[in-house]
């Protein structure tokens, strides 16, 4: 099922020293914001968020932490299903419940499909897979069976 590490995040106290740092061990940036810089890791494949820990409007909270692995989307049409036969529930995700998972997410650069879960000490893990999308496309947070595939 897992075929990689897509995205990691951390939180940081100070973006333009953490753009410094991370750009000097050889890491592109893929996005720049205000709150939120991302890098990649593996381009086209995988990245690092950095999320300012101060900034109020930074959508995602900078305490936690979380890890997406990589996985086909076949997969992920079957992965909850999968994590059910290992006893791992899958959690609410912006404001998706479990039963409405996966999600097609319109993120940028590149949108995405998920499903969400915890590990044991509470750190947010998610299944994810690259979606195709025009650049000029805008769509909201959906359920992916309401995706057009």
């Amino acid at each position: 099922m897992i075929k990689g590490l897509y995205e990691a995040h951390l939180p940081i106290s100070d973006l333009a020293v953490s753009i410094d740092f991370y750009s000097r061990l050889g890491l592109e940036v893929a996005h720049h914001g205000d709150a939120v810089t991302f890098f990649w890791i593996e381009k086209g494949k995988s990245w690092l968020g950095l999320w300012v820990t101060d900034k109020v409007d930074t959508p995602y909270h900078p305490s936690l932490r979380h890890i997406a692995f990589h996985v086909e989307l076949d997969d992920l049409l079957e992965a909850r299903a999968w994590l059910f036969e290992r006893n791992i529930d899958v959690r609410t995700a912006f404001n998706f419940k479990p039963e409405q998972q996966p999600i097609v997410l319109p993120n940028h650069p590149q949108s995405h499909a998920a499903i969400y879960f915890n590990d044991p000490d509470g750190n947010s893990l998610e299944l994810i897979t690259p979606m195709q999308v025009e650049e000029d496309i805008n769509f909201k947070m959906m359920e992916l069976k309401d995706w057009k595939m």
